[in-house]
């Protein structure tokens, strides 16, 4: 991981995007320190708090997650150690731990490939660089609706609520006095972007609410630092999606057909393209109705990734 200076004081913590889990943090070492979001292990949370320490005199006062998948908090535990208040918005907390849990993540990482349905082996394939031992799933206990803004002596975290987008809590930490936004996973950066709950517009939405703070940098949730450029380039790749989705679904193309005949163009380049999958299923769930949190059928979802992966791969050779 690298452990960026990008303002005074201000440091983003990045992990290389190899794809599911590497995301990133950040530091803010005024007011007592405020870290925000950890990592997917503990291993990994402990090298960055070993960083973070070279900037701090002593534990961070708070640590912000930005959202409740593990990829972002499930090193929480070692910052509650210490003492330190975290920080979340109300359905965050609530949801932290509920999705694929670290001892599911665990025995998929172990598991025996031939063991494991076809769908499954990829995903279980990028687990496997990670230790999932000893996580106990710690949430929130400072709770946001809203916003809340932090003093932090010599400038202020102003933290707003932009979700349900990415998930149903989404949350940015935005220093005006520094021009920072750190995004979560609002924002993937040349990574294709995957949701859970919200809605194609409320994403739209908070992107260009973003975009409209006019940030000189923007640490996003995976992926390398960005500009407004990128986070407009987001919004554009997620509405372009629900249009091809609801001319295919006119169609009667199911998400994998879809997804197959969805011409990529400026997108292609992007990390993990074989996601659009992912979306295509995401933006069926929109036009046909369904409820902005309703439960992903991960197994159907993963198959089309998987076979989307074959098919682009295959193109890419012919």
């Amino acid at each position: 991981m690298d452990l960026v200076e990008i303002a005074p004081g201000v440091h983003a913590c990045l992990q290389p995007d190899r794809g599911l889990g590497w995301s990133n943090s950040g530091l803010v070492a005024h007011g007592g320190g405020l870290v925000v979001d950890t990592f997917w292990d503990l291993p990994r949370t402990r090298a960055a708090m070993d960083r973070y320490a070279e900037h701090l005199d002593g534990p961070p006062e708070r640590l912000v997650n930005t959202h409740h998948n593990g990829d972002h908090c499930y090193g929480n535990q070692l910052y509650a150690e210490v003492g330190t208040e975290i920080i979340g918005h109300r359905r965050c907390a609530e949801l932290l731990g509920s999705d694929v849990g670290p001892a599911r993540l665990a025995s998929l990482a172990t598991a025996d490939p031939a063991t494991l349905p076809p769908h499954l082996r990829g995903f279980a394939e990028a687990l496997r660089a990670f230790d999932f031992d000893g996580i106990e799933p710690t949430p929130p206990t400072t709770l946001v609706d809203d916003a809340m803004t932090i003093d932090l002596g010599d400038a202020v975290a102003e933290i707003t609520y932009l979700g349900p987008a990415h998930t149903a809590g989404d949350v940015i930490v935005h220093l005006p006095e520094h021009g920072v936004v750190f995004a979560g996973d609002l924002l993937f950066n040349q990574c294709t972007p995957i949701g859970w709950e919200g809605t194609t517009d409320r994403w739209c939405e908070a992107l260009e609410a973003i975009a409209a703070l006019d940030p000189e940098v923007v640490v996003p949730g995976h992926g390398p630092l960005a500009t407004t450029v990128d986070v407009l380039a987001q919004r554009d790749y997620l509405a372009w999606v629900l249009e091809e989705a609801r001319a295919h679904h006119a169609a009667g193309h199911s998400p994998l057909e879809a997804a197959r005949a969805m011409d990529l163009g400026p997108f292609a380049d992007w990390n993990e393209p074989e996601r659009l999958a992912f979306n295509v299923h995401r933006a069926y769930r929109e036009i046909q109705g369904g409820a902005w949190d309703e439960v992903v059928d991960l197994g159907a979802v993963l198959a089309d990734v998987a076979a989307l992966a074959a098919h682009l791969a295959g193109r890419a050779t012919t």
